[in-house]
């Protein structure tokens, strides 16, 4: 959701905060163009992240159960992401980072671009999605292979500091409140019945490493 801490992703380097650095792409350019998107699906929290300790946010595309709470109505779930204008080999670049694959190789996007799904791993973010098409090109991202409705993923909250940059992200890019994005946050498996959106909202206003104030379950 930050434009900063992509640019670690195409530049390389350590962010502020992150416990490893990252080799960067080939091509460090930045993206052309940049915007909010809301894609079909949901986030949730799952597995231990080694940056930030807490569970990862995942997305899954295919859960079609009941709208947010910050939703206008009726409808199927949404999640709010940031689409970033890039060129296949920095999207394999940032791809292999995430997959904690040395940069450098390339994807075979067939598979993924012909049935919107390609599962090149069995791990977290090494499934490929696309999410459908934006001004003519495809909407790409990777996930986990598991859906969150099945019951065999293995939840986790995540952590403040992990939770605080989430929702700082969502804030710039689709300009929703403090609350509205603490609302969304706290009703995701994994943060919920761990987090309150009161809880969520303080980080947003409390100082740069707050303490992690989950709630028990």
């Amino acid at each position: 959701m930050h434009l900063d801490r992509l640019t670690y992703y195409l530049a390389g380097g350590c962010p502020p905060g992150g416990l490893r650095g990252f080799p960067g792409c080939r091509d460090p350019r930045p993206p052309a163009r940049t915007e909010p998107v809301m894609l079909p699906g949901r986030m949730y929290f799952a597995t231990t992240s080694r940056v930030w300790t807490g569970g990862r946010a995942f997305y899954d595309p295919d859960h079609r159960g009941p709208r947010p709470p910050h939703g206008n109505g009726g409808g199927p779930p949404e999640l709010p992401a940031r689409l970033y204008l890039l060129t296949a080999e920095q999207f394999c670049d940032i791809a292999a980072q995430e997959m904690y694959r040395e940069p450098g190789g390339e994807l075979d996007l067939t598979e993924v671009l012909r049935e919107g799904r390609a599962r090149i791993g069995p791990g977290r973010y090494e499934t490929l999605v696309c999410a459908g098409r934006r001004d003519g090109l495809p909407v790409l991202t990777f996930t986990a292979p598991w859906s969150s409705d099945d019951g065999t993923v293995d939840l986790h909250p995540p952590s403040a500091a992990y939770l605080r940059h989430i929702a700082a992200g969502i804030i710039a890019s689709h300009g929703w409140s403090a609350r509205r994005a603490a609302d969304y946050l706290a009703g995701c498996p994994g943060a919920h019945g761990h987090w309150t959106a009161t809880d969520i909202a303080a980080l947003l206003t409390g100082p740069a490493a707050p303490a992690d104030r989950r709630t028990s379950r």
